[in-house]
C-alpha cells in the first residue's frame, strides 16, 4: 500500500510538471533566420515559446523563392498545427497554401508583409506596419530635410512590400526618385549605390529598405563620394544606428520586428488554450529613429532585440 500511493504521489507530480498537450505552432517566413533582420524576427518567436510553453518550429526557404516557401506552407499545413504564422510577400505565390490551411481549420496569422491581402486569404489578423504609409513618412521625413532628387535602394524587388515601400517613398517625397534595384550582397549594394551617386551629382537623398543589407553600405558609398547626402532606412542595426549617432545617416524606420515573432506565437498560443485573439490588425510600427533616440537602441539592436 505504501509503494502504491508514492506511485500515486509520483503520478500525480508528473501531471502538474506536464502540460496535458502541448500547442504547435509553425512559423514560416521568407526570411532566413541567419538575415540579421530575421535573426531578430526569430529571437521573438523563441522568447514567446519560452513564455508560452507551446513548441515553435521557425523555416524558411535557403533563399526569397516562393516556390519553396508555398511548399513550406504545404508541409506545415500536412503537419495540422494548432496554429500557423506566414510572412506573405506575394499573394499569388503564397495565396493557395495559405486559404489551405486556413479550409483545413488551422488558424493562421501573417506577419511583416501582407498588411493589404492578409483578411482576404483568412489571416486572423496581421502583425507588421503599412509598407506603403511608412514608406510614405520616410519620403516627407527625407523632403523636410532638403531632399529633391533621391533613390530607394530594393535589395528584393519582386517582394510586395519592398515594392511598396518605394513606391510610398515615392509619393511623399514627392520630388524626382527612382527604384535601384540590387541583391542582397551588400558589397554589391554599396558598388551599386556609389555607381549611381558618381553617374548622378544632383542626387541628395538615398532611402533603403533594410539597414544591414543596403543600409550601412548606402552609408559607406555616400561616405566614399564625400558629398553631402542624406541617408535613410527601414529597419535598424547596431551599425546604422551608430551612424545615425555619429551624423553619417539621417534615421532609421523601426517596425519592431521582435513584436512580430514574439506577438503571432503568443496570440496563437492563447486562441489554442483560451479561444482568445485580438479583433483587427496590430501595428507594430513604424517608429521613426533618429539621433535622439537612437543611442538608445543601439544595445537594444547589438542583442536582437531591436
Amino acid at each position: 500500500m505504501k509503494n502504491f500511493l508514492a506511485g500515486i504521489a509520483t503520478a500525480a507530480m508528473v501531471a502538474v510538471a506536464t502540460p496535458a498537450m502541448a500547442t504547435d505552432i509553425i512559423v514560416v517566413a521568407h526570411g532566413q533566420a541567419n538575415d540579421p533582420f530575421w535573426s531578430v524576427v526569430k529571437n521573438g518567436v523563441e522568447k514567446a515559446a519560452e513564455h508560452t510553453g507551446a513548441n515553435v518550429d521557425y523555416r524558411s526557404p535557403e533563399t526569397f523563392d516562393m516556390v519553396a516557401m508555398s511548399q513550406l506552407i504545404d508541409a506545415a499545413v500536412n503537419q495540422e498545427p494548432d496554429g500557423l504564422v506566414v510572412s506573405i510577400p506575394d499573394a499569388d505565390a503564397l495565396g493557395p497554401s495559405i486559404e489551405r490551411a486556413v479550409a483545413a481549420g488551422i488558424p493562421v496569422i501573417s506577419i511583416n508583409s501582407g498588411s493589404d491581402v492578409s483578411k482576404q486569404l483568412g489571416a486572423l489578423l496581421h502583425v507588421g506596419q503599412d509598407e506603403f504609409d511608412a514608406g510614405k513618412a520616410a519620403g516627407e521625413k527625407l523632403a523636410s530635410m532638403g531632399g529633391t532628387k533621391g533613390i530607394c535602394v530594393n535589395q528584393e524587388v519582386g517582394n510586395v512590400s519592398l515594392d511598396l515601400r518605394c513606391e510610398g517613398f515615392a509619393e511623399g517625397f514627392g520630388g524626382s526618385s527612382s527604384v535601384l534595384p540590387t541583391s542582397n550582397d551588400p558589397a554589391e549594394v554599396e558598388s551599386k549605390v556609389r555607381a549611381a551617386l558618381d553617374a548622378d551629382e544632383e542626387i541628395d537623398t538615398v532611402m533603403a529598405l533594410g539597414a544591414s543589407t543596403a543600409g550601412e553600405p548606402s552609408v559607406a558609398a555616400v561616405k566614399a563620394i564625400g558629398r553631402d547626402i542624406h541617408v535613410g532606412t527601414f529597419d535598424m542595426s547596431a551599425g546604422f544606428l551608430q551612424s545615425i549617432v555619429d551624423g553619417d545617416a539621417a534615421f532609421a524606420l523601426d517596425q519592431q520586428q521582435f513584436l512580430q515573432g514574439y506577438l503571432a506565437v503568443n496570440f496563437l498560443a492563447l486562441h489554442a488554450e483560451y479561444g482568445l485573439m485580438p479583433g483587427g490588425n496590430v501595428a507594430s510600427g513604424p517608429n521613426l529613429i533618429t539621433a535622439e533616440k537612437a543611442a538608445q537602441v543601439v544595445e537594444l539592436s547589438a542583442q536582437g532585440i531591436r
